[in-house]
C-alpha cells in the first residue's frame, strides 16, 4: 500500500498527482494510485540486490514476531512496539478505525475535515494555537492523514520526549474541544484541498471512475468529500464521530523506534489506561456491503491534457476479511504481470501499443478495486484497448503465469518487509494501515503465505475476479483528441 505523506505539518487526505498542462505525467500518476505494494517500499526494483540475499520467502512470521510487540489494555486498546535503537527518535502513532468507509452520504469527507479538528484545542490545551505550539515545544514532526479505511495521527521526536509526547498525542485524541472558530479556518483549509483536487485532471478522472465503479457505495470510498457536506459540517457532527469511533477499543498505539517495549507498554497504561471502553461501533452500525457490478460500463473524462490518453480498467476486487486467500494471489498476478519481462508487459507494452501499463489491487476489507492503467496514443487507442481484451481473456489460462516467475517477486516481498522495518515512521505507518484494514494478525503472516501462492491459485483468481467480470473502463482525454477521434462510450466499452 502507498500512501501520499504529507509535509510536516500539513494534515492532508491522500491525493493524486497533479498533471503538466501538455502532458500526462503518468509515472507519477501511479504513484499517486494507491497501490498494493503491501509489505514493501514502492520501488522494489531497488531492492533487487536485497532479494538476491533474501532467500527463500519462508519463515518471515517469526522473524517479525521477533521485532513486533503486541499487548492489549483492558480498555481494548492494542499496543504494538517496535523497537529500533539506530536512530534516537521515536514515533508515536495512533491508528482509527475510520475513514471514508464509516461515512453515509451526509457525512462525506467528514472523517477527513475530523483529521484535521484533531490538532485543535482540546481540554489540555483549549487555547487557539496552544496544541500547536506544545507540539513545536517538542520538536515534534506531526501529521495526520486520512483513507478509504484508515485514520492515522503521528508525532516523531526525539526519544527522551517520548512521555510528552504521548501525552499530547493523547489529549488530541480524548478530548478535543471542536471550537466554532477553529472549525470555521479547518473547513475552508479542507475547502482549498478540494479546489486544488478539483484543478487536477487526474483526480476528476479518478473521482469519475470511483462512482461508477461504487455506484451507492460512493461516498464510502470518497475520503476527500464532497464541498456541500463539508461547508455544512458542524461541531455536533464532528462530536457524533468521535463517540462513535475514536474509542480505545477501535484504536491502536503503535511506538517504534529508540525504546524499550518495557518503557513503552509503561507509559501506555499510564497515558491510555483510564480511556474508557465503549461499545463497537460497528456492531451497533454496520457498514452496508458495496453492490455488486452488474454489467459493463464505460466513461469519457474530458479534461485538458495534451496529445496522450490514459486508460483505466477496474473491477470489484476481492474483501480482506472476505476472501484473504484471493487477495495473497492478487498481489502475486498484479507483480508478475508488472515485470518488465512478463507476457502482460511484452503484448502490451514492447508492441508499443502502450507507452506504459500498470496492474494493481488494491487491499481494502470493504471490497478493494482491482486496476489496470496505461497510457497510450490517439492513434493506436482503438488497437490498444482491442489487445487488451485479447490479453485479458487469457491470464486465467494455465501456463499463462508460469511457476518461474513467481519466486522473484516473491523474494522482492521478503526484502521488502525486512528493508522497511529499519525506518520505524514508514513501519508504523505500514502497520498501522494493516491493522485497521486487516488485523496485525494478515500482516504478520503475509510473506508467508505469498510463499505459498502457485500458478494455479493465481489463475484462479484471474478467473474469480477478472476474466469476464463486469468492470468499468474509462478513458482521459483532451476535448480536442476526443472531438478528431469522434470517440463514444460505445467504442470505449468493447
Amino acid at each position: 500500500m502507498r500512501d501520499v505523506w504529507a509535509p510536516r505539518g500539513r494534515r492532508v487526505a491522500a491525493a493524486p498527482v497533479t498533471f503538466r498542462a501538455a502532458a500526462i505525467t503518468f509515472r507519477a500518476a501511479l504513484a499517486a494510485q494507491p497501490a498494493t505494494f503491501r509489505a514493501a517500499v514502492a520501488a522494489l526494483a531497488a531492492l533487487a540486490a536485497l532479494a538476491c540475499l533474501a532467500g527463500e520467502a519462508t519463515a518471515q512470521r517469526s522473524q517479525l514476531e521477533q521485532r513486533i510487540l503486541r499487548d492489549t489494555l483492558a480498555n481494548g486498546l492494542e499496543v504494538i512496539v517496535v523497537p529500533n535503537p539506530g536512530v534516537p527518535l521515536v514515533t508515536i502513532e495512533a491508528v482509527v478505525r475510520n475513514g471514508a468507509f464509516t461515512q453515509p452520504p451526509e457525512y462525506e469527507g467528514l472523517a477527513h475535515l475530523y483529521e484535521h479538528m484533531i490538532f485543535g484545542a482540546n481540554s489540555r490545551w483549549p487555547l487557539p494555537g496552544a496544541f500547536m505550539g506544545r507540539l513545536g515545544e517538542l520538536g515534534a514532526d506531526f501529521n495526520g492523514t486520512t483513507s478509504e479505511e484508515r485514520v492515522n495521527y503521528y508525532l516523531t521526536l526525539s526519544a527522551d520526549s517520548i512521555e510528552p509526547g504521548m501525552r499530547a498525542l493523547a489529549a488530541a485524541l480524548r478530548t478535543p474541544i471542536f471550537r466554532a472558530d477553529e472549525m470555521d479556518r479547518e473547513r475552508q483549509v479542507v475547502i482549498g484541498e478540494y479546489d486544488r483536487n478539483e484543478a487536477d485532471p487526474f483526480y476528476n478522472f479518478q473521482r469519475a471512475m470511483g462512482r461508477a465503479l461504487y455506484g451507492s457505495a460512493w461516498s464510502r470510498k470518497n475520503a476527500l468529500g464532497e464541498r456541500r457536506v463539508i461547508l455544512a459540517a458542524t461541531p455536533a457532527m464532528m462530536r457524533e464521530i468521535q463517540r462513535r469511533y475514536y474509542v480505545p477499543n477501535n484504536t491502536a498505539l503503535i511506538v517504534a523506534g529508540d525504546v524499550t517495549p518495557e518503557r513503552a507498554l509503561a507509559l501506555a497504561r499510564a497515558v491510555f489506561g483510564d480511556w474508557s471502553r465503549a461499545p463497537d461501533p460497528f456492531a451497533a452500525d454496520p457498514v452496508p456491503p458495496v453492490p455488486p457490478l452488474e454489467r459493463n460500463s464505460a466513461i469519457i473524462v474530458e479534461q485538458p491534457i495534451g496529445n496522450s490518453i490514459v486508460v483505466m480498467r477496474q473491477w470489484h476486487g476481492p474483501s480482506a476479511r472476505g476472501d484473504v486467500a484471493a487477495t495473497y494471489a492478487a498481489d502475486v498476478f498484479s507483480d508478475v504481470l508488472n515485470q518488465p519481462t512478463s507476457r502482460f508487459k511484452q503484448r502490451l507494452v514492447d508492441s508499443g501499443l502502450f507507452q506504459s501499463i500498470h496492474v494493481n489491487y488494491y487491499t481494502l476489507n470493504h471490497t478493494g478495486p482491482i486496476t489496470i492503467m496505461g497510457e497510450t496514443s490517439p492513434e493506436r487507442l482503438t488497437e490498444a484497448l482491442a489487445a487488451l481484451d485479447a490479453e485479458l481473456r487469457l491470464v486465467a489460462q494455465p501456463g499463462y503465469i508460469t511457476a518461474a516467475e513467481l519466486e522473484p517477486v516473491k523474494r522482492q516481498r521478503t526484502a521488502g518487509t525486512m528493508f522497511s522495518l529499519e525506518r520505524p515512521s514508514g513501519f508504523a505507518h505500514q502497520v498501522g494501515f494493516w491493522w485497521s484494514v486487516t488485523g496485525l494478525e494478515y500482516f504478520m503472516g503475509y510473506v508467508d503465505a505469498m510463499a505459498r501462492q502457485t500458478p494455479a491459485e493465481v489463475q484462479s483468481y484471474a478467473a474469480r475476479y477478472i476474466v469476464g467480470k463486469p468492470s468499468v473502463t474509462g478513458v482521459l482525454v483532451s476535448p480536442e483528441v476526443r472531438r478528431r477521434l469522434e470517440l463514444t462510450e460505445s467504442a470505449v466499452m468493447r
